[in-house]
């Protein structure tokens, strides 16, 4: 054979060998219809009534299937989490996010905090900021909070033009309108969820009556937090008359405004409220939780619709801590898992006009939290630092965000670093992974 002959024919054989290896590559990449896959997790998903052992898959930031066994050779990635809880990302519908403005002592200011640093470790992925900004600051909480976050961030209104900036403003009834607080929650419909009132401390049914005007005009709920107790607005006639089906009543349990009698027991007007539909609302904060209240109520009966937080400054260095130390409150008060999950989830999105979030339908978002009981002796503060011992505390392992893993606690989705190569560097990939740069417009997340 000459040399020319043998030159081709090695070529010959090399292009075979390429062709060969690019046809494997391509079926394998055509066999991974999946970026990431989480295997064998204890799925809770009560919109779809999903409560078992299920794998979770993912493609292109969304759910692509929930099922009990998906081939792991189908996925990109494939994550162990088996022995952990498999949830929708929880959603959080009372916190206070409208920092950096420099004011001091101010809930549009100082007493907020920045979301992604309280909210995606606890396996939070969708807030709604509660009443922080009104209709004259919320184009400023847009642009410095909402547009930034990785943590999917919505509002409810404020009455209050000024939002929650303290009480010469809070109080100011002149400047409690109902026409511009609707006209912006029209302008930014999705992203207002609702309109707020808050901390009034006069005799006057004002605030709330304009606050359900401009829910009205804006076809969105109303947030109620009702300020100090007078006789002239009693907590009955505001739950029983003044709010609507799909108003929500926040502090339910914090014994502030008459929730319960003086026997002790729970006041029939919430009961009757939740028949015409209002809905009940933790917002646990600093102020607004106390056992002697709630563990009554639970025991009769009157769970929360929604779990929620009240997250600001204060709280979360106080008793309520975080989004998971709440929902273990309700563990230790005898609630099941699967109960405490449905009111951190499917319930406040469907309460905020959210119902793409809050499930792991296939071509939802996917946001999810991979959750693991730790069993041991466990002390929950109330507001006034009394403790109720439990048994159970919720940790959160992974969070995901549109697909992405945005918080792993203990590497669950990391390799052993001696089983790489000796000058390994990110052992991420942007399929699975925030590894890559963040989008140009951040804009897009919280639609």
């Amino acid at each position: 054979m000459s040399h020319s002959v043998r030159l081709k024919t090695l070529a010959r054989r090399a292009g075979s060998a390429l062709l060969f290896v690019l046809c494997c590559s391509s079926a394998s990449s055509a066999q991974q219809k999946y970026d990431l896959l989480l295997k064998g997790g204890h799925v809770i998903d009560p919109r779809n009534a999903i409560n078992a052992v299920r794998d979770v898959a993912i493609a292109s930031g969304k759910v692509a299937a929930v099922a009990g066994a998906i081939d792991p050779a189908e996925a990109f990635k494939v994550i162990d989490v088996a022995g952990h809880y498999v949830t929708p990302g929880l959603v959080d519908i009372h916190v206070h996010v409208y920092t950096g403005t420099g004011e001091r002592a101010s809930y549009a200011g100082d007493n907020s905090v920045y979301p992604d640093g309280f909210t995606l470790r606890s396996g939070v992925t969708t807030v709604a900021d509660a009443g922080s900004s009104g209709w004259r600051s919320f184009e400023d909480f847009k642009q410095r909070i909402i547009e930034r976050s990785r943590t999917r961030v919505l509002a409810f209104l404020n009455i209050v033009g000024q939002g929650m900036r303290g009480g010469k403003f809070e109080q100011d009834l002149a400047d409690m309108d109902a026409a511009p607080a609707a006209e912006t929650a029209r302008r930014h419909k999705g992203l207002i969820v609702g309109i707020k009132t808050a901390h009034y401390s006069g005799p006057e049914w004002t605030p709330v009556e304009r606050a359900v005007e401009a829910g009205r005009l804006a076809n969105v709920p109303v947030m109620v937090d009702f300020g100090s107790n007078r006789p002239e607005r009693p907590l009955g006639e505001l739950v029983t008359s003044k709010l609507r089906p799909r108003d929500i009543y926040t502090h339910v349990y914090s014994g502030l405004r008459n929730e319960q009698d003086e026997s002790g027991r729970l006041n029939p007007s919430l009961w009757e409220a939740r028949k015409r539909g209002v809905i009940f609302d933790v917002g646990h904060g600093g102020g607004s939780f106390v056992w002697r209240i709630a563990v009554p109520a639970v025991q009769a009966g009157f769970l929360p619709d929604s779990i929620s937080t009240d997250l600001h400054t204060g709280s979360m260095n106080a008793g309520m801590k975080d989004m998971l130390n709440v929902m273990s409150k309700f563990l230790a008060m005898g609630a099941p898992i699967e109960d405490v999950v449905l009111r951190a989830t499917w319930n406040p999105a469907r309460q905020i006009g959210h119902e793409e979030l809050g499930h792991l339908s296939p071509g939802a978002a996917a946001d999810l939290a991979v959750l693991r009981v730790e069993r041991g002796t466990f002390g929950f503060l109330d507001v006034y630092g009394a403790r109720l011992r439990g048994t159970q505390k919720l940790i959160c392992e992974l969070t995901l965000r549109d697909g992405k893993v945005v918080y792993d606690l203990d590497g669950l989705a990391r390799p052993d670093w001696n089983t790489l190569p000796r000058d390994y560097r990110q052992t991420g990939d942007a399929r699975w992974d925030t590894v890559a740069p963040a989008p140009a417009s951040a804009t897009k997340r919280n639609q």
